[in-house]
């Protein structure tokens, strides 16, 4: 018999809203995850692309808490005159407010791992890469890429993109149950001056609350 059971949120948390255009490529992991092995692309509850492994084995009910790690950066940010010390804390905090309340309505949050917990671990990550045909800003852990040029001022659109690297791990055997690796697209700049704010990427935190919430994994 199927048994399909929601999986604790945290493993939702996993399951970010990411560009609807393309997955996370190998050359953007950041190495917060230890092994990147047997990622595969799949679609999220939100019809979202992710690169996602589950354990075979996994089953969430014989979990009774979650160890929750509070997402951080990875590498840490440097501020820039467009994305200021101010919106990176910004966004982390509404990131962790968000997914933390959402995941004690699952189960029960603990600080020290129990044989039967599951740990959280998580980051905002970012690389600095270069494409041909298209200049990169490199502003860690955010990503703003110059899109398409505005013939009227002469200044371009920048595009955000927030990347997102995690796992859950079984307290027991700190063994990965879950890896998730994928990004998301924030909302547009207007040029290559205008100031990100913790709203540029809302939407993009609010979209993964709401994976987490509909994420489901099914076993047989």
């Amino acid at each position: 018999m199927r048994t399909v059971f929601k999986v604790a949120v945290l493993t939702g948390l996993l399951a970010l809203a990411g560009c609807a255009s393309k997955v996370t490529q190998p050359e953007q992991y950041s190495g917060f995850l230890k092994d990147y092995s047997g990622l595969q692309q799949t679609t999220s509850a939100n019809g979202k692309p992710v690169l996602r492994w589950v354990d075979p084995s996994f089953d969430e009910s014989k979990y009774d808490s979650i160890v929750y790690h509070p997402v951080t950066y990875y590498p840490v940010p440097k501020p820039t005159a467009q994305v200021s010390q101010q919106t990176l804390d910004g966004i982390l905090t509404y990131t962790n407010s968000k997914l933390k309340a959402a995941a004690a309505q699952r189960k029960p949050l603990v600080t020290s791992p129990g044989a039967h917990s599951l740990i959280f671990r998580g980051a905002i990550t970012g690389v600095d890469r270069n494409k041909e045909g298209m200049q990169f800003y490199e502003v860690l852990p955010v990503m703003m890429v110059v899109a398409g040029t505005q013939a009227a001022t002469g200044h371009r659109t920048m595009e955000t993109h927030l990347f997102f690297e995690g796992e859950l791990i079984d307290a027991q055997t700190n063994k990965p149950v879950v890896k998730v690796v994928r990004q998301a697209e924030g909302k547009n700049l207007s040029n290559e001056n205008a100031p990100m704010t913790v709203d540029t990427l809302k939407n993009v935190i609010d979209d993964m609350v709401l994976d987490a919430k509909m994420f489901e994994v099914k076993q047989k």
